[in-house]
């Protein structure tokens, strides 16, 4: 039972079926004890051996049990990240639209709001698509991991894109509304 060689690309089939039975049993266990759900590590589990089928080549250490079990707490800790993230969003957004349904908002309040919208989208219609997609995920909560398997890009650049992201959409809306009342 060993990974494939250097050179190849494939995995043997029985040699996959060995590590992924020698392994799988205590993998699913890290993740249960990490997130709670026996159902949620056993998805997570799988989703690890098929990136190690997929990329055989990935533990080039030969280290494949540390492999496995490095790459499964950390796509854990990114899914608990992820979830606690979603959470935060889903309360605020529930306090926002209990307070949305005490309070009246006026005419004017959605006018405003609607043309800040308008505004936005005007500006984002302008800049680079990969550059307006990245804001637009990113706003919508999305981890870094979570942006760079979205644009098929590295983790170790989005910080660098995204901070270029938001100086072009702040120069682009400046220069298309800064002579503007602000919202």
């Amino acid at each position: 039972m060993t990974q494939p060689s250097e050179g190849s690309d494939k995995w043997a089939e029985a040699d996959f079926r060995a590590v992924y039975l020698q392994h799988y049993p205590s993998i699913v266990g890290v993740l249960v004890r990490l997130l709670g759900d026996r159902a949620r590590a056993e998805g997570l589990a799988n989703e690890v051996f098929w990136k190690l089928y997929r990329e055989p080549a990935l533990p080039r250490d030969g280290n494949l049990g540390g492999w496995l079990y490095r790459t499964a707490t950390n796509r854990a800790i990114d899914d608990l990240r992820a979830a606690s993230r979603r959470r935060q969003y889903e309360e605020s957004a529930g306090r926002d639209m209990r307070a949305g349904s005490t309070q009246s908002v006026g005419p004017l309040e959605n006018a405003l709001r609607e043309e800040k919208c308008r505004r936005v989208r005007r500006v984002l219609a302008s800049i680079k698509s990969a550059q307006a997609q990245l804001l637009v995920l990113r706003a919508s909560g999305l981890s870094y991991k979570e942006l760079a398997d979205a644009l098929e890009v590295k983790v170790t650049g989005i910080g660098t894109m995204l901070n270029r992201a938001e100086e072009e959409f702040r120069n682009r809306y400046l220069e298309l509304h800064g002579h503007e009342e602000e919202l």
